[in-house]
Order: C-alpha cells, then sequence, then structure tokens
C-alpha cells in the first residue's frame, strides 16, 4: 500500500499536570478565574462581576460552582472568611499563574539557538536533580521521576519569573 503521507514526530514539550487539573481547567471560565485570582483575593461576587466586564455574563450560582471545582482540584482556595451583614463571605486566590498563549508557528525558528544553549545549562541542573531518584527500569517510575523533575523546575523557575 503507497503511503501518502509520513511525518517524524519530536517530543519538544512536557505537560506536567494532573487529569484532575487538566479537567478543572477545560472550561475557558475556570481558565479566566485562575487568571482573575492571580495574587489577588476576590470573592464570588467580585468574580462574577470581573467575570462579566470580559464578557463571561454567568450567574453567580454557576460562577460559585466553577469556584468549587477549582477548589476541589487544588488550583485555588479559600484565604479569608469574613463576616458581613450577618453572612459568610469567603475570599478565593491561587498560587498558579495560569497564561493561557498559543506559540506562533515561526517559534521553532526564533528560539531554536536559545532553547539548544539554554538545553546545555539545563543538563547539568537536571543530572543534578536525577542524582536524587533510585535507579529503575520500570517505565512508570522514570515517568514519575520527570513529573518530578519537571515539577522542580517549574517552580524553580517560578521563583525566579515572579522575583523579577
Amino acid at each position: 500500500m503507497p503511503v501518502l503521507m509520513e511525518k517524524e514526530i519530536f517530543i519538544n514539550r512536557i505537560i506536567a499536570a494532573n487529569y484532575e487539573h487538566l479537567s478543572a481547567i477545560q472550561d475557558p471560565i475556570r481558565g479566566k478565574i485562575l487568571q482573575l485570582l492571580y495574587k489577588k483575593q476576590l470573592n464570588a461576587d467580585q468574580i462574577t462581576r470581573k467575570l462579566k466586564k470580559s464578557g463571561y455574563k454567568k450567574a453567580i450560582t454557576t460562577i460559585r460552582h466553577h469556584i468549587d471545582i477549582l477548589k476541589d482540584s487544588g488550583l485555588i482556595e479559600i484565604v479569608k472568611i469574613e463576616e458581613l451583614h450577618g453572612g459568610i463571605t469567603k475570599y478565593y486566590s491561587s498560587s498558579i499563574k495560569f497564561l493561557d498563549f498559543t506559540i506562533s508557528d515561526d517559534f521553532e525558528k526564533n528560539y531554536s539557538k536559545t532553547i539548544e544553549k539554554t538545553s546545555l545549562k539545563l543538563t547539568k541542573i537536571v543530572n543534578s536533580i536525577s542524582k536524587n531518584f533510585p535507579k529503575t527500569r520500570k517505565v512508570n517510575q522514570i515517568n514519575h521521576n520527570h513529573y518530578v523533575t519537571i515539577e522542580i523546575l517549574n517552580r524553580a523557575i517560578t521563583n525566579v519569573l515572579e522575583k523579577k
């Protein structure tokens, strides 16, 4: 049978997320809520108003549902509870900086040299991290080690970028 198209795929990105996080951000409004809560404490009413300004016109009950999903997944948390007019108001925030961008088609061309240079420098760091893991040939353990390595690097890079 003649081959009409064939393309070799090279792994150039690893996404480190669990299914709970992926499920929680599958709705665009939840991604927007994450962005709103970055370095801010907002209650459900404030979130609803800010979302309306961004074009998301949803009832507060719907927003509370989305907040609960994000809270249950660990992406946001309650950071303050206050009593107001005989009721309880919860304020939420996130330790996640959710970036929602699309990479341009010429990304590889524009940044390939930078990626190459950075990869050489990161090799030493990754090898240093890997020394902490037991030697194994089990695929699941190797993948877990990769996940932990990426999480360590992600948090270290976040520390650097957030201090700028």
